[in-house]
């Protein structure tokens, strides 16, 4: 028998061992990389789940139920605070609120009640009118009943025996079955108030007793809306040169196809369109010659504003941060770092806004909060931290339009002035889906871009729709920036 074959046999399992060694090394290999990648996936998903509109870009109507005011437990916010032990409703020495009485010259039905006898003597009285009597008075509505008009053309028979009809003249009968005021309440209802067409018609014939059909009231928003396109064309021109102007910008659908819809405010109007996408080319176009300073968020889209004529909204990097900070590790202390900063800069601001800081104190607290906040960004980039270091590398790619505010005492740190403009807008899609066409994309945003222009203009929005509906018949289109022309009482 050979001896050596003992040996290569035991070399042979041997070979065969370390072969099952190095399949069961990779194997553990492969599972690390594979426990690597489930757990990134794991922090991703959780950070997703707990999402809501204080850490990101959703909106509060996204919260869930008991969602909305939560903190994170390692951030600044959630130090120190605690649950509120006051009682709900009025608090002590609160001095209320109390119906005024409106002037008697606009009272309707006057009530004059007297005396019958003194309390003394029992004697009877004289109805002696008090200059000092006591009022009280009680506010109702009166039966609603539509007014109807009604236009008749009459036949004359001549003398020689032919029978002539008035002719049909629009200057002398209108076009439509339905009123000024009427369409104009219809358009408030569906267009400013967001009531769906359904009811429209159903309220109309309960309160008002006018029958109206579905088709009927999208007929009247398209004469409403083509009413309403000098206005809005004023709104446009007034935001276009507009010192300072907000701009934000969310989802739109028409008939199910997903769109863009867009806000540009002012203190003085604001306006609305509804574009297919948010593609910087198709952008562009909406912003007209580009004057004045732009606050917004970080949308690339945007990029066509020059960085030093814009400013970033610090109330979307707040909500960035504290993402940042409800992390484990290092960007969790990055984050809460940012958080620090932003908080402070904000107890500046607001100190001034109200008169506390003059801006000279002001400007010199925020200068080493400026340089702080940059430097601690910088280092954020160079830590490499995945999903951390890059946005911070964008927000310091946008440096020169982070403190506009500081030498523009009109321009705010926060976009959260187009964001409140916009925010009817996402609550009317998330109730009616959206759109089914394009004459309803118009009339959607022209309602609206006169509604809340004529709230900033102090205009009663069911006179001034009522006012330009009467003008696309006979006469000039009333202006929205014309304080004489519908104005509130």
């Amino acid at each position: 028998m050979d001896a050596r074959r003992p040996i290569a046999d035991l070399e042979t399992a041997l070979s065969e061992r370390d072969a099952r060694v190095h399949e069961l090394e990779q194997q553990l290999e492969r599972q690390r990389e594979q426990v690597a990648l489930l757990t990134k996936q794991v922090e991703v998903l959780t950070e997703r789940l707990e999402r809501t509109s204080r850490n990101s870009h959703l909106p509060p109507s996204s919260d869930p139920p008991g969602r909305a005011g939560r903190r994170g437990k390692d951030t600044k916010q959630a130090k120190g605070k605690r649950k509120s032990k006051r009682k709900r409703g009025g608090q002590v020495g609160h001095s209320g609120r109390h119906r005024v009485l409106v002037p008697k010259e606009q009272v309707t039905e006057l009530v004059e009640v007297f005396p019958q006898q003194c309390d003394n003597c029992w004697e009877a009285l004289p109805k002696v009118p008090d200059l000092n009597a006591r009022r009280y008075q009680v506010t109702e509505v009166p039966p609603l009943l539509p007014w109807i008009k009604e236009y008749r053309r009459h036949a004359v028979r001549c003398a020689c025996g032919y029978k002539t009809r008035a002719r049909y003249d629009e200057s002398q009968i209108p076009g439509s079955a339905f009123g000024p005021r009427l369409m104009s309440l219809v358009a408030l209802l569906t267009g400013v108030y967001h009531v769906s067409r359904r009811k429209t018609a159903k309220l109309l014939s309960d309160v008002v007793g006018v029958r109206i059909s579905l088709g009927s009231i999208s007929a009247i928003e398209e004469r409403v809306s083509s009413a309403l396109q000098p206005a809005v064309a004023q709104a446009w021109e007034q935001v276009e040169h507009a010192c300072v102007k907000h701009t934000d910008g969310t989802s739109w659908l028409k008939a199910g196809v997903a769109q863009s819809l867009w806000t540009l405010a002012s203190t003085a109007a604001t306006v609305y369109k509804i574009v297919l996408d948010s593609r910087r080319a198709t952008l562009k176009p909406l912003y007209g010659a580009l004057k004045g300073i732009l606050v917004s968020d970080r949308a690339r889209a945007l990029g066509f504003w020059a960085m030093e004529r814009r400013q970033i909204c610090w109330a979307h990097l707040l909500r960035k941060f504290t993402s940042f900070a409800e992390r484990d590790g290092p960007a969790g202390v990055f984050g809460r770092e940012l958080l620090d900063y932003t908080g402070l800069m904000f107890e500046y601001w607001h100190a001034y806004r109200d008169g506390m800081l003059d801006e000279r104190t002001f400007r010199a607290w925020m200068r080493p909060v400026r340089e702080q906040m940059e430097a601690l960004l910088e280092r954020a980039v160079a830590a490499k931290l995945t999903r951390l270091s890059g946005s911070c590398a964008d927000i310091l790619a946008h440096r020169d339009a982070l403190w506009t505010f500081l030498d523009h005492k009109d321009v705010e740190p926060t976009n959260n002035h187009a964001e409140r403009e916009l925010r009817a807008f996402v609550l009317w899609r998330k109730r009616s889906f959206g759109t089914q066409s394009e004459s309803g994309n118009l009339f959607a945003e022209r309602v609206m871009t006169v509604a809340h222009t004529a709230r900033k203009q102090c205009k009663d929005i069911l006179a001034f729709l009522t006012a330009c509906c009467q003008a696309s018949a006979s006469g000039p289109a009333p202006s929205l920036f014309d304080r004489s022309v519908a104005a509130r009482g």
